[in-house]
């Protein structure tokens, strides 16, 4: 996350200040690529300054600004293509955000997210989802407005729990963790879902565990957030502890899901997302324990 970003709908009286542009094709951002593969934004007055090819832009948002000693202004935008096989000149790429991950300052990356979830709902809600009028952005606050009905509609967010799973085995303390089948590398991670209507969080962990691994958790304990634009979703990580029950697969999601001592954790997250803090906090605990006793 970046500490020195401060949202604001209202963008500044001067305009003609270069500025930091987040362009859209869909997911994938517009960046500069070097010589290394390092990626950088655009940093112009307005894309118009851009050699954008066959791409044109649209639906540009203010979403706030970067304070360090001055004001680094953020837009987003939707590009379009002119044509069906549009292309790009040399330098220029699309990259989706989990491929920017070691290209990309990590604090640039979250304002991606930010702004790459702008663009979405800027392009899914140009019409009135009750009536079917053209709605239109309100000036001073992030929503659409139906100027017929006055139904509005603000940026989604899709609230869902990750949990960290532990318990005493009979060789030390084990976390719980589960491989996708949507996953093509075998790679594990903790336990997450989607929050039901009507759910309190910790009712969400409890039933999401018990849905896809058939265990009953107890001492549920709130440990952090992210948001994570995939596309638009805000995870919510506990700590819970094993209470009851064998592993029986929801098999329509999971692969796999075992118990894993901290000396012998599979292929997990790399450290952008949530999940890897979860199991690096079970790690370093038991690391911990381990000096600790030696």
């Amino acid at each position: 996350m970046n500490e020195n970003f401060v949202p604001a709908t209202i963008p500044p009286d001067n305009r003609a200040v270069p500025s930091l542009w987040f362009l859209f094709h869909k997911f994938d951002l517009l960046v500069f690529l070097d010589e290394q593969g390092q990626a950088a934004l655009p940093r112009v007055v307005s894309p118009a300054a851009l050699d954008l090819g066959d791409f044109r832009v649209v639906g540009q948002q203010y979403f706030g600004y970067l304070q360090n000693k001055t004001r680094l202004h953020c837009y987003a935008g939707e590009l379009v293509p002119e044509q069906g096989d549009p292309n790009l000149p040399d330098g220029l790429a699309l990259m989706h955000l989990r491929r920017l991950y070691g290209r990309f300052d990590e604090a640039m990356l979250w304002l991606a997210g930010r702004a790459v979830q702008l663009v979405d709902w800027d392009r899914t809600h140009q019409f009135c989802g009750r009536c079917g009028t053209p709605t239109h952005t309100a000036p001073n606050e992030r929503v659409k407005q139906c100027p017929h009905c006055g139904h509005t509609s603000y940026p989604r967010l899709s609230p869902a729990v990750i949990v960290q799973v532990t318990r005493e085995g009979k060789n030390g303390r084990e976390i719980l963790l589960a491989r996708n089948k949507r996953n093509q590398l075998p790679m594990y991670s903790v336990l997450a879902g989607f929050v039901e209507p009507g759910e309190t969080l910790e009712t969400c962990v409890r039933r999401e565990i018990r849905e896809e691994v058939n265990l009953e958790v107890k001492n549920i304990r709130y440990f952090g957030s992210q948001p994570w634009p995939f596309p638009n979703s805000l995870m919510v990580a506990f700590t819970a502890e094993y209470a009851s029950g064998d592993i029986v697969l929801e098999e329509a999601e999971l692969v796999d899901a075992q118990w894993f001592r901290a000396d012998n954790l599979p292929l997990y997250p790399p450290p952008m997302s949530i999940a890897h803090r979860l199991i690096e906090d079970f790690r370093q605990a038991e690391s911990m324990a381990v000096n600790a006793n030696s």
